[in-house]
């Protein structure tokens, strides 16, 4: 799973998720690469929130300084197991990142690697299942961080990100409060490979792979004679 999104504008973000507080400021942006701040729908005190958080989890058992990078994606069969995560799941620390696309990538025949753009039809923002912790250090510095959860790759992007076969895990509407809310084995019921009839994924310029890029030139289809500009 590549690590680039793209992200809407809070208000559409908050006209989709509807969070009883925010505390999260961010414009649409076209071109978020991992290690950034991302926003993010959690549980707190029993209400939802809109908050942002650093992409790449760094767990909150870390001593020291953390490591600067953190996890970017957990693959579904790795939650429970892995050490980075498993403090996080236990305690129910899930989270929706609201996206309107990401990026991948696929290798040509000719050994190139073509950025395409994915997207849910007839939604203007969708969520990417994620799980997140926070870490405090001996100056109480804080970082709260996310990764975002990956799931095998449906017909679409098993054929488009042909060297890799998985896929963030997008959430339907109807499963949003089951990830936040449910039981782990609930939560985990809800993660599962989109449909791929709904989604989107056409070729764009190869800007994407810079991060001096961030227009919205970059989700257009890219022409023939653009691919390798």
């Amino acid at each position: 799973m590549r690590e680039r999104l793209t992200v809407p504008d809070h208000t559409v973000a908050e006209r989709e998720f509807l969070p009883a507080r925010s505390s999260w400021t961010f414009a649409a942006r076209f071109n978020v690469a991992a290690w950034q701040d991302v926003p993010a729908i959690r549980r707190h005190a029993g209400q939802s929130e809109g908050v942002m958080l650093r992409w790449g989890l760094i767990p909150s058992w870390t001593l020291g300084q953390p490591d600067a990078q953190g996890v970017l994606s957990v693959e579904l069969d790795q939650i429970e197991r892995g050490d980075a995560f498993r403090g996080a799941w236990l305690c129910s620390q899930r989270c929706i990142v609201p996206v309107s696309g990401f990026y991948t990538w696929q290798l040509t025949s000719d050994r190139y690697r073509q950025p395409f753009f994915i997207r849910v039809m007839d939604r203007m923002v969708f969520g990417l299942a994620g799980i997140w912790d926070r870490w405090v250090g001996e100056g109480d510095d804080v970082i709260e961080s996310c990764s975002l959860i990956s799931v095998p790759a449906n017909e679409l992007m098993a054929d488009i990100a042909n060297t890799d076969q998985r896929m963030p895990a997008i959430l339907r509407r109807k499963d949003y409060e089951r990830w936040l809310q449910g039981t782990p084995v609930e939560a985990k019921g809800a993660l599962r490979p989109y449909d791929a009839r709904s989604m989107q994924a056409y070729p764009v310029s190869p800007r994407i792979n810079s991060l001096a890029h961030d227009d919205f030139g970059l989700i257009q289809p890219a022409q023939l004679d653009q691919l390798r500009a």
